[in-house]
């Protein structure tokens, strides 16, 4: 008989079916835990990779925000109103990039932090059975 989930009623088997069919349970329990920690490690990749190019496309838009600050100072010193004040609108508009780009990446990083790590899984797992272990 199985249930609405497909999972089979065992509470008519005998010991030793229970018994025949751990080390199966078992093996589906590892092999369960390594597609969990292979499926961890790829979105972790993944989330690290696309951290990255964000913080590096933030600081791409740092680097060529020096030239407008200079560009800013030069225009500045020689006194031409709407020139350096394009210029520093440029320079604030880069710097505003900078910042959402790189909140992109923390955010993303947060994101790979915050996930749950399969070898915690296995830990419970392993204590568990331990403390089923000693029970007995």
């Amino acid at each position: 008989m199985t249930t609405p989930r497909g999972f089979r009623d065992r509470s008519d088997d005998g010991l030793l079916t229970l018994i025949g069919d751990l080390p199966e349970l078992v093996r589906n329990l590892v092999v369960a835990e390594l597609a969990a920690a292979k499926a961890w490690a790829m979105k972790t990749g993944k989330d690290a990779g696309i951290g990255g190019l964000w913080m590096v496309a933030a600081l791409i838009m740092l680097f060529w925000s020096i030239p407008a600050l200079g560009a800013f100072a030069i225009i500045g010193l020689s006194s031409w109103w709407p020139a350096w004040l394009s210029a520093l609108v440029v320079f604030v508009v880069m710097l505003l990039i900078v910042v959402v780009l790189a909140l992109l990446g923390l955010l993303r990083f947060r994101k790979m932090s915050n996930r749950s790590n399969p070898g915690q899984a296995i830990a419970t797992d392993a204590k568990i059975v331990k403390d089923a272990v000693n029970e007995y």
